[in-house]
């Protein structure tokens, strides 16, 4: 059977969404600064989620609402893994999730090592579990950026408790290479070191990419590490609230054991039904669909620097749908997103949220359709 790339839903339809995209900017603005696809659900999703309405099925989430066994089902077909279900929990969303696991794993004064540019929030929730942000940027080496295993081992000796790692990488989309995930996991057993990992983009490889959970690489990553997953981001589902913590050692798995039944009651039933069913083989069509759609654009975001912004700097990521594109050369000031948005009126994120080595960058959305993408490029070039 031939798939055919999605197709993003129409703009007047689309400015009829209630979500942050859609309700931050005025209508002349192209909203481009969050995470969120423009594309239709997937059907298996419209479906459970229609029926849950039509039934009435508002209420609290049970104890077992099918997450953990369709997220090892799909990580069997999808990531060659299969984590044990019995040793996963369930919360609202994924740093909720890695709150909760830091709290249960550090001191209240523990350094936790991040490695920016990352997601803006990591720097939010290691405060919030008590810890202090210890950057340890990652390292450019010309075709691409990686985890700075030496900087990360330095800080575990000088006395960090643990490390977030974002695996695939956001903003810049890397994939880290299963030796390098190997490597992370002797040297944090070393030090008596933890790694939560954030693999939310995970189910979102660019075509002939692979992504290898942290938590399959070796007994030693098994031993120290922590997986915190959801569909949010591959199927859309951020606002109806779930995630899951993964364990695959006895000794971790007591620590999820061991949080608050209430943890567990974060997860909205809508977020579980909707993650059911977009785990479950019946979606998978629908996911190679929309990575060809975002392949395509990940290429087209090319193809549209090198005509309108050719001294901007671009690596197509390994995976996800984010563009992390570098303007310093423009001229345009450690924050560029502040200028796009009023002269151009293109909404970006805005690249020093993302810690060091975010200066003069921005990263945009590319879960869009491609004649907004190319909208959005041009108007971005016009502020020159």
């Amino acid at each position: 059977m031939t798939i055919e790339p999605l197709r993003a839903l129409p703009l007047d339809e689309l400015r009829g969404r209630r979500s942050a995209k859609w309700r931050t900017y005025p209508d002349d603005v192209i909203p481009l600064f969050v995470a969120e696809t423009d594309y239709p659900l997937a059907p298996a999703i419209s479906r459970a989620l229609q029926e849950a309405v039509s039934r009435g099925d508002t209420g609290y989430t049970p104890a077992d609402p099918g997450v953990t066994a369709a997220y090892t089902a799909f990580a069997s077909r999808r990531l060659g893994w299969e984590p044990d279900p019995a040793r996963m929990r369930i919360t609202g969303d994924v740093i909720m999730g890695v709150v909760e696991i830091l709290r249960r794993v550090i001191v209240p004064g523990d350094r936790v090592v991040i490695t920016p540019p990352v997601y803006p929030p990591f720097f939010e929730a290691v405060p919030e579990a008590g810890g202090v942000v210890q950057p340890v940027p990652l390292r450019d080496a010309g075709a691409g950026c990686g985890l700075d295993l030496e900087g990360i081992e330095a800080a575990f000796r000088d006395g960090a408790r643990a490390i977030l790692l974002c695996n695939p990488h956001n903003p810049t989309g890397t994939i880290h290479a299963p030796d390098v995930l190997r490597q992370l996991a002797e040297i944090a057993v070393r030090h008596g070191a933890v790694v939560v990992s954030d693999e939310i983009h995970a189910p979102l490889p660019r075509s002939g990419r692979v992504v290898t959970p942290f938590l399959s690489v070796s007994d030693e990553a098994a031993r120290c590490g922590y997986a915190v997953v959801s569909a949010s981001k591959a199927f859309n589902l951020a606002g109806l609230k779930c995630a899951i913590m993964v364990a695959a050692h006895e000794r971790t798995h007591a620590v999820l054991r061991a949080l608050p039944d209430e943890v567990s009651w974060r997860t909205g039933l809508f977020g579980a039904l909707a993650t059911v069913a977009a785990f479950s083989d019946e979606s998978d069509a629908w996911l190679d669909a929309q990575a060809l759609a975002l392949d395509a654009n990940v290429e087209l975001l090319r193809t549209l620097l090198a005509a309108h912004l050719p001294d901007a700097g671009y690596r197509p990521p390994d995976a996800g749908y984010l563009g992390w594109v570098d303007l310093s050369r423009y001229g345009w000031g450690d924050t560029p997103a502040r200028r796009i948005l009023r002269e151009a009126r293109v909404a970006v994120h805005s690249g020093p949220a993302f810690g060091a080595g975010g200066a003069g960058h921005i990263r945009l959305t590319l879960g869009c359709a491609p004649e907004v993408l190319a909208e959005a490029i041009e108007r971005i070039a016009a502020v020159r």
